[in-house]
């Protein structure tokens, strides 16, 4: 069985959740999120986080809109997106992220883990989100 290291990315204005999964490609965790301040460092902090993670795949939450087609918002993601995979030479896929914030933000409450100041708790677990609904895709 081929070794799986994909990151998971919720790509927004201000942050990006960043998400892993483990070798066997089943299970995605919340990493980290990034803050986002340039561009130049944005690849600074993703270039750690690849190597450390040997990642081979960046899985990007595209946020298509609620008739399912690419507006505005998803069409600054995919940019900033294969730019970033360009930059860290990395393939990228773009998988549907419409409601992971959402339910995101349900899961911490859930877990008594939310609160309004705490926004890169969402971002990241939105990325694992996206991420484990790519692996769960990819599985099977």
């Amino acid at each position: 069985m081929e070794k799986i290291s994909a990151l998971g990315l919720d790509i927004g204005l201000k942050r990006i959740g960043v998400a892993g999964c483990d070798g066997l490609g089943i299970i995605a965790t919340e990493l980290t999120t990034i803050n986002r301040t340039s561009f130049s460092n944005d690849i600074l902090e993703f270039q750690k986080i690849v190597q450390e993670r040997e990642a081979t795949k960046l899985v990007v939450g595209l946020p298509y809109n609620r008739e399912g087609e690419i507006g505005f918002q998803a069409k600054q993601v995919m940019k900033y997106a294969q730019k970033l995979a360009k930059a860290l030479e990395l393939p990228i896929e773009f998988i549907d992220e419409r409601f992971t914030s959402i339910e995101a933000e349900e899961q911490l409450k859930n877990k008594k883990k939310y609160s309004p100041r705490q926004k890169g708790l969402i971002d990241k677990r939105a990325a694992a989100i996206i991420l484990q609904l790519w692996l769960d895709g990819h599985n099977h």
